[in-house]
C-alpha cells in the first residue's frame, strides 16, 4: 500500500481565481525519492504544500498512511504535520537561535508548552540532535548562531531538524535553489542517503532537472497545473522534457 495516495487533486488560491492544480493523481511508495518538476508557475510548490495542508485543496483526495488528509482539523492536523517533515527553500531557521536549538525545534510538536517555553528538552532528544548534527557534519557548530552559517550549512541544519521530528515522510520544497551547483549535489546526496538510512520516503519539488534525474527514482512533470509525465526517472527523455517545458519563457 502506498504511503501517500493523491487523487484528482485541485487547488486555487481564491474561489474566483484560476485553478493552480487541475486533477493531479499519483502514489508515493515507502522507498520512493519522488521528484516534481516543471516550469515556474506549474504548481509544484502548491502541490507539495497541499500534502500537509499548508495550502487547502479545493478538490480531490490526499491519503497519508491510509488517513484522509483533506478532512483533518485541529489536533489531528497537528498530528499529521508531526509525521511529515519539511525542508524549505529558504531554510526557515530561527537566526537568533543556536544550531542545536534549531534542530531541537523539530521536537516542539511532541513537547509540552512549559518545556517548550524554557527549551527543557529530554536528554534523549538532546542526544538524538547531537547524533543528527554529527551525521550532517555540523558537530563542531552546535552552539553557533544560525545566521553565522553558510547556505549549505543552514540547509544541513534544516535536514537535521526535519529528521528530528521522526517523520514518516519528507517534503522537500526547492531544497537546493539557493545553493551553488556543487553544494546542491552534496545536499541532495545527503538527503537521499539519510532518507534511506532512516527509512523515510521523500517528495521533492525541484527546479533542477539534472538533480532530479540523478537522485530521484520517480518523476512527475507538471505544466500549468496538469500532469504531463509520471514514471521512473530513467524513462524521462528530451522529448518528454520538451513537452513539460514547452511553455517556459527562456
Amino acid at each position: 500500500m502506498p504511503i501517500l495516495e493523491v487523487r484528482e487533486l485541485r487547488a486555487r488560491y481564491t474561489s474566483a481565481g484560476p485553478e493552480i492544480l487541475k486533477g493531479i493523481s499519483f502514489d508515493v511508495e515507502a522507498d520512493d525519492f519522488f521528484a516534481i518538476i516543471g516550469p515556474s508557475g506549474a504548481g509544484k510548490s502548491t502541490l507539495i504544500r497541499c500534502i500537509n495542508k499548508l495550502v487547502e485543496p479545493s478538490g480531490g483526495n490526499v491519503r497519508f498512511r491510509g488517513e484522509e488528509v483533506t478532512r483533518l482539523r485541529g489536533r489531528e492536523l497537528r498530528g499529521l504535520r508531526r509525521n511529515i517533515g519539511m525542508i524549505f527553500q529558504e531554510f526557515n531557521l530561527i537566526d537568533r537561535l543556536s544550531v542545536m536549538d534549531n534542530v531541537l525545534s523539530g521536537r516542539l510538536g511532541y513537547t509540552g508548552n512549559l518545556r517548550s517555553l524554557f527549551r527543557a528538552f529530554p536528554r534523549v532528544d538532546i542526544e538524538r540532535a547531537l547524533q543528527l548534527l554529527h551525521r550532517v557534519g555540523l558537530e563542531d557548530h552546535v552552539d553557533k548562531r544560525a545566521d553565522a552559517l553558510s547556505g549549505g550549512q543552514r540547509q544541513r541544519v534544516g535536514i537535521a531538524r526535519a529528521l528530528m521530528q521522526d517523520p514518516k515522510m519528507l517534503l522537500l520544497d526547492e531544497p537546493t535553489s539557493s545553493l551553488d551547483p556543487k553544494i546542491s549535489r552534496e545536499i541532495m546526496g545527503l538527503i537521499k542517503s539519510m532518507a534511506q538510512e532512516y527509512g523515510v520516503p521523500c517528495l521533492c519539488n525541484i527546479h533542477d532537472v539534472a538533480l532530479a534525474m540523478e537522485f530521484c527514482n520517480r518523476i512527475i512533470g507538471l505544466q500549468d497545473g496538469v500532469k504531463m509525465f509520471d514514471g521512473p526517472a530513467e524513462l524521462m527523455d528530451r522529448t518528454k522534457l520538451g513537452e513539460i517545458y514547452a511553455m517556459e519563457v527562456l
